[in-house]
């Protein structure tokens, strides 16, 4: 299955791992890349050296297969982080939360691909002008910190505004998903909420039961009011959030309430004051299985749907 985005970033399938804050390690890029796909570790909003060394461990599990990482550009980190990929010789880096245009010589001098998350058109054109070398176009039905547009809408007219290829990012949990967003132009795809249950994953088991237990209406989105919507699954935590917004409380308020929730979540396991990020699409992630098995599943059965539509 060899697409521009398989061939830009020298993986054997076109499957990429989202940077997802606290779950996103060394463990679970390392095996996502060695499975073939490419492994993100995501920097969040950790220091360089932490960074240095997933990179060093994530390396020594993939063996000679790409490894990139996730930069959050709002990270008070983000300049040391952003060196230390050029120092480890990562090849790959993908970018959110800001415009990645400081960084793109010194990347760019030392090989690196950039792909930049967007969630508008606007963004992924600004974005293409800067250089970047492919773009995630992520749906509002991703975890974590969302846009308005959906995936089905963002992807096609992401894909007619640009001329650099784009990955889909946003519901995918299948090789049904993996089709659809083939069909709409995407030349990969980005996996979240799948991979939080990989068992290669670190998470807290209670974390992983509670994704594996999701409905398809168990996802919340809290923050619309101050302009940082997240999307995570409805508990404790969600419920009291949404009353305090609902009231009108400041947005320092709100933060409190919040503040280190996802490490409890992620790390502790407190899954009803911990904020559980997972995309809408949690209803249809139904196991644990190993990192090879995830990606062979997308690959084999979107093949096979590609085939017969084709």
């Amino acid at each position: 299955m060899k697409t521009r985005v398989t061939e830009l970033l020298g993986i054997e399938y076109p499957v990429i791992q989202g940077g997802m804050a606290w779950v996103a390690d060394s463990s679970l890029a390392g095996a996502v890349s060695k499975a073939g796909g490419l492994g993100l570790i995501g920097a969040a909003n950790a220091p360089g050296e932490w960074v240095r060394e997933e990179i060093r461990k994530a390396k020594a599990i993939a063996g000679n297969k790409p490894v990139g990482v996730n930069i959050m550009l709002l990270s008070e980190h983000a300049d040391e982080v952003a060196k230390v990929v050029v120092e480890e010789g990562i090849k790959v880096v993908t970018t959110g939360a800001g415009n990645p245009a400081k960084y793109m010589e010194m990347w760019k001098n030392a090989g690196i691909k950039v792909i930049p998350v967007v969630a508008s058109v606007a963004l992924a054109k600004l974005m293409e002008r800067a250089g970047a070398d492919a773009v995630v176009a992520e749906g509002t039905e991703s975890g974590g910190h969302i846009g308005s547009t959906t995936t089905m809408a963002l992807v096609p007219q992401v894909v007619d505004a640009v001329n650099i290829p784009v990955i889909a990012a946003g519901g995918i949990a299948d090789g049904r998903g993996m089709a659809a967003a083939f069909m709409l132009g995407a030349e990969a795809v980005q996996v979240g909420t799948r991979f939080v249950v990989a068992k290669e994953s670190n998470v807290h088991p209670n974390y992983k039961e509670r994704v594996i237990a999701a409905k398809d209406i168990d996802s919340e989105v809290t923050g619309t009011s101050h302009g940082h919507p997240v999307r995570q699954l409805r508990n404790q935590m969600t419920k009291e959030y949404l009353k305090l917004e609902k009231e009108g409380k400041s947005f320092e308020e709100l933060e409190h309430l919040t503040l280190g929730a996802l490490r409890r979540a992620v790390v502790d396991g407190d899954v009803k004051m911990g904020t559980v990020m997972a995309g809408q699409i949690a209803g249809l992630v139904k196991k644990e299985e190993t990192c090879e098995e995830i990606i062979q599943d997308f690959v084999t059965s979107a093949a096979k749907l590609l085939k017969l539509e084709a």
